[in-house]
């Protein structure tokens, strides 16, 4: 056969081929519901020109009108409500959601959460709206990075400072929001920001963290393998670079840990502009085009940003391949067929969710009980709760009216925002005097020196002053406009303003006075603690934080809110910010005495421990462990109360924690009642990580500590429950 014939002979199978290719995508049959969605993504990629294909690798997805696929914005977030679109429930920032240690309240969160997004979604799709950005089904929610450190101003929007509790509250928060149909994803979360990504926030975009493969394991990884385990849909890479390699472009950690390790099955996105750091930034790379190719091939599906319109121009130099863009693909059109994007309405098991929903009375309930169980109350000298018919009031603070203090970042707006000064008002008798004076500005001095408000707190029977931050003195770089170090609060301390006039209130009179701070990240309360006859943390409690706090304050809900980040005394208890070595941090680590511990809060009856057992003090390894013990309410009134079990590994020079978080439970007791708990305790809760990064089983001797608060002193002079246990094991 001669080369022209041949040459013929190939165009015309070429042209058949392309014909019957041509065919099979004008009748789209990918739409196909018998199929698989694996079978389903095939089809839809082969119909797909290269140039298309690399669209669909952007945050903001084009629209492929010959084939009816509809523009796409991937970017959505919920981080404690719907974010930044339609009128949604706001609950508390995710700090607040953690301190209530409770993983069934926070799947119950996360599913009003999706509700509402697949509300408004479901409303686009019958009235052929458009999905732009905040109005998506894909949302880049929650954010399980360790809060290392106090200092970090985003470290409101995690699940505190311990990797064990990080995991179970965000594992369940995802539960809730993607649902539980064997089939379809009613939203798709995305664990972030992977990994070892926790400040300084000025830093963020050209950060090194530097961190031994002990730490990795132990301290920043487990909680998003618990996001992995419960089938998180997505993984967001984080801006800094870890051990040299930006997170974005890490063959290690994308690839061997994530996916090869761990399992993950779904897609990894970037965080918004970090790929373009890679050449502007970390110097990694030299151009544009080197960035996305880096990025696509160590496992970056999804760009958030630009950068990878230029993967055109680096299919050209030969930098990736257009099976390296398939790859990247397929996962990312899996997601959007698992959320029901190409099928009937009719097949959606999500599809009828109304608008109804929104805001609804059961959501609006929801957040006020979430909020309830988050206010965490670190010091009472037994002047609350306060009697709601009081004679005179005195609620003052610059904070106490202010809803910025409800809100958190990544927030929602609803219509009905319950302020600290509205929820008192609410709250006591009707014929209770109430006074209300912001007293002092948030943070600079009155310019008019005038001051009655010291005379009011010595008239009134009680005073409530509000005191703290809010999210333009906190937060993420670019929204915390009012911060001189890009969001952290490196001082940790509250604005001097409200000290001096906390010092003016407190005056000499011995009337009750009641602190309430507002924040995301742990304060320097020392002074306050001093000044204050009860002091309550708040953190950012949602809309309804005002009459949440109010229920706290007057006794219809007793607190039971546990802190889950350890309160330094002050900063010089911390090393240096920008250094990612555990020595030092956490309860884990932490060998100088807290001003609060992790898991402390009080609640206004005391408990007793007794009977404590466990199975067995000698454990053998592939064993678990029972662990029980009788709880008494010694107390006049109903509580709840959030029981902690703690390993410490006794003998081991591995550089171990100190203790180590194992289990939670919450329990509610009426006024005298006992109960008996059941803890189990999985054979790897005697584990450790070594030195290289690698379990191994602990051999000798190890405490087993049930108690409402970390291990420790001064856990127990606050006032603290703790009983200990040893065991053998071998």
């Amino acid at each position: 056969m001669n080369k022209t014939l041949l040459l013929s002979l190939l165009f015309v199978i070429q042209f058949i081929s392309v014909g019957i290719a041509q065919t099979n995508c004008e009748s789209k049959p990918w739409l196909s519901t018998e199929l698989t969605f694996d079978e389903r993504v095939e089809l839809l990629i082969n119909c797909l020109t290269v140039e298309e294909k690399i669209s669909q690798l952007l945050n903001a997805s084009d629209a492929v009108k010959r084939l009816d696929i509809k523009s796409y914005d991937w970017w959505n977030e919920a981080l404690h409500g719907v974010a930044r679109g339609p009128r949604a429930t706001i609950f508390p920032q995710a700090i607040g959601l953690a301190s209530t240690f409770d993983e069934e309240l926070i799947e119950k969160v996360g599913s009003a959460i999706s509700d509402e997004a697949r509300a408004v979604n479901n409303h686009l799709v019958k009235n052929n709206g458009k999905f732009i950005r905040y109005m998506g089904l894909s949302f880049w929610s929650p954010n399980v990075n360790i809060f290392r450190d106090p200092r970090w101003g985003r470290g409101q929007e995690t699940y505190g400072e311990d990797p064990f509790l990080s995991g179970k509250i965000g594992a369940a928060f995802i539960k809730g929001m993607q649902g539980n149909h064997p089939k379809y994803l009613k939203t798709a979360a995305c664990a972030k920001h992977y990994a070892v990504h926790s400040g300084p926030e000025a830093l963020r975009h050209s950060f090194n963290a530097v961190v031994n493969n002990q730490d990795l394991h132990e301290t920043y990884l487990p909680a998003f393998k618990a996001c992995v385990d419960a089938g998180v849909e997505a993984v967001m890479c984080a801006y800094n670079r870890t051990n040299g390699e930006a997170c974005c472009g890490s063959p290690s950690l994308l690839q061997t840990i994530l996916r090869d390790n761990w399992g993950f099955q779904g897609h990894v996105v970037s965080d918004c502009g970090a790929i373009r750091n890679f050449h502007k930034f970390h110097e990694v790379t030299k151009t544009p085009e080197e960035s996305a190719a880096l990025a696509l091939l160590s496992g970056t599906n999804l760009n958030c940003g630009k950068t990878y319109e230029t993967l055109s121009e680096a299919l050209k130099q030969g930098l990736v391949t257009e099976n390296d863009i398939d790859n990247g693909l397929r996962p990312l059109l899996k997601t959007r067929f698992k959320l029901g994007m190409f099928d009937n309405p009719e097949v959606n098991p999500y599809a009828n969710i109304g608008l109804e929903t929104i805001h609804s009375k059961e959501h609006i309930q929801l957040s006020r009980e979430v909020a309830q169980k988050s206010i965490v109350l670190l010091k009472n000298d037994n002047v609350l709760p306060l009697k709601k018919d009081l004679n005179h009031l005195y609620v003052s603070g610059p904070l106490a009216g202010d809803v910025r203090t409800l809100i958190g970042n990544y927030h929602g707006l609803g219509d009905n925002l319950v302020t600290l000064a509205e929820g008192v008002v609410a709250k006591v008798s009707p014929i209770t005097r109430v006074q209300y004076r912001a007293g002092a500005m948030i943070n600079q001095p009155n310019k008019n020196k005038g001051d009655n408000y010291s005379w009011l707190a010595s008239k009134a029977d009680a005073t409530i002053i509000a005191l703290g931050l809010t999210i333009v003195m906190e937060g993420e770089e670019n929204e915390a406009i009012g911060s001189s170090n890009k969001g952290d609060n490196i001082t940790m301390q509250l604005p001097e303003n409200q000290l001096a006039y906390l010092r003016k209130m407190r005056g000499k009179h011995d009337k009750p006075l009641i602190v309430v701070i507002f924040a995301g990240c742990p304060l320097d309360l020392t002074e306050v603690s001093e000044l204050a006859d009860a002091v309550i943390y708040a953190w950012y409690p949602g809309e309804q934080g005002g009459s949440a706090i109010a229920d706290v304050i007057f006794g219809d809900v007793s607190p039971s809110g546990k802190l889950p980040i350890t309160f330094p005394k002050n900063k010089e208890q911390l090393p240096a910010y920008d250094d990612y070595n555990m020595t030092g941090r956490t309860y884990k680590y932490m060998t100088k005495e807290p001003l609060y511990p992790f898991g402390y809060g009080m609640t206004y009856a005391k408990l007793n421990i007794s009977n404590m057992k466990i199975s067995s003090d000698r454990i053998k390894k592939n064993t678990a462990q029972i662990v029980e013990a009788t709880i008494l309410n010694d107390g006049d009134v109903a509580i709840e109360d959030v029981l902690q079990l703690y390993v410490s590994l006794k003998d081991n020079d591995a550089n171990v924690p100190i203790a180590a978080l194992k289990a939670v439970k919450r329990i509610k007791l009426r006024a005298k009642e006992s109960r008996l708990v059941k803890f189990s305790l999985d054979q790897e809760a005697f584990n450790y990580i070594d030195l290289q990064g690698k379990s191994k089983r602990h051999k000798g001797k190890a405490i087993v500590t049930l108690g409402n608060a970390s291990p420790g002193n001064r856990s127990l002079e606050l006032g603290a429950i703790q009983k200990d246990i040893e065991v053998s094991v071998r």
